[in-house]
């Protein structure tokens, strides 16, 4: 699934716990008729992702949904969560056609190759 829009915040890294939990939130507006604030959680190694990405840049994220069932053990009610995991963030306008590959030369410039062998029978099935 993915998230596009322009970046609103980028939170600082918070580690958590003594096995060094970390966690970075970043929030993209999208742009459709009813802008949304979306808060996307990168987590770990995927936290310095955001360090090359600033306010207000276009973006496209890759995320997936997570959900958890936590029940509470003073009243054995259970209760449900629900989070925004990212794992890729790019530039909205990278997205856009083909990546960075050189462009090809004009037809005209390739020149047919002339030293067939046309005795050598080839036995591929296509």
């Amino acid at each position: 699934m993915e998230v596009q829009g322009k970046i609103k915040l980028i939170g600082e890294t918070q580690t958590f716990g003594s096995n060094g939990f970390r966690k970075r939130e970043l929030v993209v507006v999208t742009e459709e008729q009813y802008p949304q604030p979306i808060m996307v959680e990168f987590v770990q190694d995927k936290t310095d992702l955001l360090n090359n990405f600033g306010v207000g840049q276009e973006v496209k994220v890759s995320i997936n949904l997570r959900g958890r069932e936590w029940e509470d053990p003073k009243t054995n009610t259970t209760r449900y969560f629900n989070s925004i995991q990212g794992w890729r963030i790019e530039s909205a306008q990278a997205g856009a056609g083909a990546p960075d590959m050189p462009p090809m030369p004009p037809m005209e410039t390739f020149t047919p190759a002339d030293n067939l062998n046309t005795e050598d029978n080839d036995d591929l099935p296509f």
